[in-house]
Formats: C-alpha cells, structure tokens, sequence
C-alpha cells in the first residue's frame, strides 16, 4: 500500500457545549452515580444543525487544504442520518457542490461506519474517496450517554499523491457483540453494563485482533506511536492498553475532557487530533468497536510537517461557547417542547419542485457574476443587478459558500418563532461583491455586531414537523476564533 493514503483531512465542532456539571445539577437527584462524570464539557449541535451538516462542515473543513475536483467518491457515514430512504450523502455532495458524476453512498448501522468505507479503499487503493462523518446522537435525559456523548463531525480524503499518512494494513473481526443499540422505535439508545462491555467484549474482541494485525506485518506494540480506541468511557482504552502492552503515553487523547463520544464520527475525530500533532515517520494504529472490529495501521510521512489543517481539534475544543442552561440544551436535542407562540402555528411543507429546480442554488449557494462588469449576485438571474450594467445573459455560475463576509445590518427578533431565540437575521456584505439578506447563526444574544466577519454555514433551515422532512440551507454565522 506504499504511497497510498491520505493526502487531506478536516474537523468540525459546533459552537457551543455544556458543562456536565450543569448536567449534573439538573439530573442528579434522579442518577446520583453520574457525578463520576460530572467534568468538563461536552459538544452538543444547536437545533438548526444535524448529522448531515456536521459532516458537511467537516468537510468544508478539509476541502480548505484540498481540491473539490480531487474527489471521485463520497461517503456519508452516520447512524444518525436525518433520512432513512434519501440519498443523505447526496445533500452532502451537493452542499459540497462536488460533481454530479460523483459516486455517493450512505454508511450506517454501526460505530464501525466511517472505518468501513477506508478498509475498502485500503484494499483496493481507491483515490478521490471522501469519508465526511457526522453524529448527533439521541440522547435520553438522566441516561449515563447524555454525559459521555458529544456532537461532532470529522472528514478525510485518500489519494496517491501528497501523502500525509500511509496506509500500511488492516484487519477486521466480526462479532455480534452487543454493547448497546438503538432502534427506530426506541428513538435513543440502550446502553448495557460498563463492565460487561470492558470484559467481555473489549478485552476479547481488540487484544487478539491487534496481536494479528502486528504479527502479520512484522511489528510489535513497541512499534506503536499512537493507538485510537474510540469507546465512550476513555478508562477503556487505557485498560486495553495495558492488557495489549501499549505504552500508556501512546493512547490517544479520548477528547471527553472537551468534546464526549462522538459516535461514528469519533474514530476520525481522534485520528485527525493525532494528525495534528504527529511528526513523520509515526505509526498509528486506528481501530473502530462495534459488532466487532476494525484495526488500520498508518504511517505518517515527511509531507504531515508540512500540512496544516484549517482548524485543529484542539482550537475547536478550546473556543467552544459554554453553555449552562440546561433547557436550552434540550430544546436544542428536540427534547423539550414548550409554547414557541402563535408565530411557530405554520406549515412548513417543502415544495419539492421548486428545491429540484433549485437545487446547486439552494444546496450549493451557487449564483452568478456578470461577464461584462464582474458583479456578483444570488440568485443567478438572466439579467444583472448592477444598474450601470443591466447585461442579459451575462451570468457564469459564481459559488458564494466559501466567501467570507461582513454584517451590514441586523435584527435580534425575539417575536419570530426560532427553536433557540432570538432569530437573528438582516444583510450581509460579501468580499468581492455580493449582498445577501439572510438568517445568521452561532451568535449569542446582544453579541452581534455591524461590521462583523461571518462565514457561511450549511445548517437546516426549517423542520417539517407533520411530514419529517428536514430543510436546508445557509447562513451567516460569527467566524470562528482559532
């Protein structure tokens, strides 16, 4: 597998967590044991965001150090993707505005989702696969996942060329090991005893299988520079470990101190934190527990001095907004339902004619700018808005998504129905040319300002509650700190 690996990658945390003691002192009267996790924080996605735009996110994240055109296959990986039976991975790709000939596949039913895809393209060398995860997991209030879990997505791409990280080898095992599972009726999940799932599962299903992995290309645990077990309870790994004969300044950084358990979406979280602080030459060992396992051995190249990913784990862990409103968090899980006011008593039906038309504007934030005089304008129009201009059928398509942006005015309107109020909306200025009227998100309350830099996100733009059907878009939201 020499000079075949991944050559890009790219995370993304939402804006805002809440500490687990604020948990805590909500729930403990019901679950005195959960004050064992009562520390840190913990990610969580606002009501406008789910699996589909973290991985979206994600994504952007990574196509920041590489080239949309590099991308010949996209995979989608979640188990909790908003749509059972659409194409989730296409709204991705078209949020991405990738190619229409662009193979895409949803990845689903296990932890093991987003490894699976990369064990393929380790054995059939696939270039131009873009692996973007994304998790927002259901969680029931007072259960020991509302403490461990996190939002989150994380995102890689493979190639031959500029090679960041090799792919040297895997391994998998199948088991229908059982450590907790969630069904369509049951909503969240149901979660077995922690000791079952360290004894009878971990230690027997991971230790034999690395043993395997190592043995059948010439390496021993010594070997090892960093080791990725993404479990919930961060103790396991280190258990594991020790039971393997890791050297403990060798497990990876479980990111539960900031983040929690990001589900499918982890295994690419931990490995891209690791990418972020590697130097060449490391061998990393990746696995992924779930209904068995997946073991990847990586080795870093010269080239990982020289990559620089656009926002490191890290910087996204330490410029998360703490969040101590407990309801808040909630409302933002779909899980408290108070009076949002008569503003809230509308359909909000999808016209699916009209977002076919529409879709590369709509998905893509794709407009146009005219030949003649170089305006930028959404929507793309047969006629251009400059009044010194008015060219007909000047237009060239003209993607607004990656362009950042200026607040030019704003309204924090608390009688509009929004999900997390106030609805903060008004006009933006593009760079280069531009304006916009639309919402804005990622602010608090009172923290927005005329003159501000935002950056355009792909979130929901509404949910159909009578018919499910989730409806995207995009908006401003405050530029990150890094």
């Amino acid at each position: 597998m020499a000079n075949f690996g991944l050559i890009a990658y790219g995370s993304y945390l939402p804006f805002q967590a809440i500490s687990r003691q604020s948990i805590f002192d909500q729930i403990g009267w019901i679950q005195g044991g959960l004050k064992a996790y009562a520390k840190g924080k913990r990610s969580y996605a606002d009501w406008d965001e789910d699996a589909v735009t973290l991985a979206v996110a994600a994504a952007r994240q990574l196509l920041k150090t590489a080239d949309n055109t590099q991308v010949q296959q996209l995979s989608f990986a979640s188990t909790t993707a908003p749509f059972l039976d659409r194409s989730n991975a296409g709204i991705v790709a078209a949020a991405l505005d990738l190619a229409d000939h662009t193979h895409c596949y949803d990845s689903s039913g296990s932890q093991r989702a987003a490894l699976a895809p990369l064990v393929t393209a380790c054995h059939n060398q696939s270039d131009g696969l873009l692996i973007a995860a994304g998790e927002k997991k259901p969680v029931q209030p007072a259960n020991v996942m509302e403490m461990l879990a996190g939002d989150a997505g994380a995102a890689i791409l493979t190639g031959s060329k500029n090679v960041i990280a090799e792919l040297v080898a895997t391994q998998s095992v199948r088991s229908d090991f059982v450590d907790h599972y969630r069904t369509a009726e049951s909503g969240t999940d149901y979660v077995l005893e922690e000791r079952w799932v360290r004894e009878e599962g971990l230690a027997k299903i991971v230790s034999p299988l690395i043993t395997t992995l190592l043995e059948e290309n010439n390496l021993s645990v010594e070997d090892i520079d960093h080791f990725i077990l993404p479990v919930a309870y961060p103790s396991h790994a280190r258990a594991i470990a020790r039971k393997c004969g890791i050297q403990e300044d060798a497990v990876a950084d479980a990111l539960f101190t900031d983040c929690g358990f990001s589900g499918v979406a982890h295994p690419l979280l931990m490995l891209n934190d690791c990418l972020d602080r590697a130097t060449p030459d490391s061998l990393i060992l990746l696995t992924g527990f779930g209904q068995g396992m997946d073991a990847i051995l990586l080795r870093t190249t010269e080239k990982i001095t020289r990559y620089q990913a656009s926002i490191t784990v890290q910087n996204f862990m330490t410029n998360l907004r703490i969040e101590d409103n407990y309801p808040r968090f909630l409302a933002s899980n779909g899980q408290f339902h108070p009076d949002w006011g008569m503003r809230a008593e509308r359909d909000n039906r999808t016209a699916q004619t009209v977002a076919f038309d529409k879709s590369r504007d709509i998905y893509g934030l794709v407009g146009g700018i005219c030949t003649s005089c170089g305006t930028p304008q959404f929507p793309k129009a047969r006629r251009c808005v400059n009044p010194e201009c008015n060219a007909l059928d000047t237009q060239q398509y003209y993607r607004f998504a990656d362009i950042p942006a200026t607040v030019k005015s704003f309204t924090e309107d608390w009688m509009a129905f929004n999900r997390n109020p106030p609805l903060i909306y008004g006009n933006i200025s593009f760079e280069g040319g531009g304006n916009m009227f639309i919402e804005m998100t990622g602010f608090a309350p009172g923290d927005i300002a005329i003159g501000d830099k935002v950056e355009m996100d792909f979130r929901i733009k509404d949910i159909d509650d009578k018919r499910g059907f989730h409806r995207y878009f995009w908006k401003a939201a405050a530029q990150r700190k890094v």
